[in-house]
Parts: structure tokens; sequence; C-alpha cells
């Protein structure tokens, strides 16, 4: 008997594999926290990078001193590879749109277009936008830029974020996306496909 309890106290006794076992219970929360902060701080710098693409767009489209054309319009759309380096520009959906403010502070949209980059592009590809020329965006606008008889550059983008791994996010991924607006810089307003007509008119 005493010989049978030396040893169950010696097994109580016994620390050595407890090092061992507290890491086989750790190490896989600490792997999905790493992994987790990798992803999350990625999610991040991707969205920041959303956020720029939008400004540029908006800003490249207002400068436009003469009428913007389809060549115009695709080259802007490209400059978002390059902001999003060393990120995947796949999959962005990108649209560019001009506002007009009437005198009773309406805001309709007069002309629209849109683009995607595809996987391995190195440069957009022009396409339909969601918007269309007459559809009232005027609850959009904030309130500062409401402005009576003026034009506004309006520029959207989106773009699904898909994690590395997977399990520590969404696994079907988070869809980023941010808009930015921009006044005509050098015309009153900037004309694309002859929308709008009448040179812009301001009624």
């Amino acid at each position: 008997m005493k010989s049978l309890s030396r040893n169950w106290r010696r097994m109580f006794a016994d620390r050595r594999g407890l090092a061992a076992t507290e890491f086989a219970f750790i190490m896989p929360v600490m792997l999905v926290m790493f992994f987790g902060t990798v992803e999350f701080s990625s999610g991040v710098a991707v969205d920041r990078k959303i956020t720029m693409v939008a400004r540029t767009l908006a800003d490249l489209t207002s400068q436009a001193s003469t009428a913007v054309t389809d060549s115009y319009l695709q080259n802007a759309f490209t400059a978002s590879i390059a902001i999003l380096t060393p990120y995947s520009a796949t999959p962005t959906n990108a649209q560019i749109s001009e506002i007009y403010i009437d005198s009773t502070k309406v805001a309709k949209v007069q002309w629209s277009r849109g683009a995607t980059i595809g996987s391995g592009a190195t440069q957009a590809t022009l396409a339909a936008s969601s918007r269309s020329p007459g559809d009232n965006v005027t609850s959009m606008i904030p309130s500062s830029l409401l402005v009576a008889q003026s034009y506004l550059i309006l520029s959207e983008v989106s773009y699904l974020y898909k994690p590395t791994v997977g399990y520590v996010m969404a696994k079907s991924g988070i869809t980023l996306s941010d808009f930015s607006y921009s006044r005509p810089r050098y015309v009153t307003c900037v004309t694309y496909n002859n929308l709008p007509a009448g040179n812009c008119p301001t009624p």
C-alpha cells in the first residue's frame, strides 16, 4: 500500500509534460490570433487604397478641360491598378458619373460610365454603369454640396477582398467600397458622348 501511495504521489507531482500540454492547447489560439491580425491589417490597407482610388477617379475626371472620351476614362480607371499595388486589383468595379443640381436643388445624373478590372489585366475594361442619365440622386448628395445650378463628379468604387486564410475571416470575402465627389475644375461641366446636351445648361 505504501508503495502504491508513493507511486500515485510521484505521478501527480511529475510535471515534465505539462508545458507540452499547455502548448498544444494555446498554439491553435495563437495561430488564429496571428493570422487574424495579419488579415485584418491587410483588409484595412486595401480599404484605404479603395478610398484613394475613388478620390483619384473623381479628381482626374474633374480636371478634364474638354469633353472626356472612352480613352480618357479608361486611362483614369486603369490608374486604379497602380494605386492598389501590391494588392491584386481584381475584382474592382468602378463608375464615374456627372450630376447636375438644378435651381430647385434636385440632383440628376447627366452621364455615367463604369469599368471593371479582370484577373491579370493591365488595363481597365469599360462597362455599363448602374446609373443612367436622368436618375434622381438628390438623397445621396451631402447638403454642403447641394448647390443650385452646379455640377458634381461622382466616383464609386467597390472591391471584393478575399482573405488568404479564410477561416479567420469571411471565406467568401468582404466587399469594400467608397465614393468621392469633386467639382469640375476648368469648365462648367465635363461632357461625355454629347451629354449633357446644350453646352452645360444651368436652367
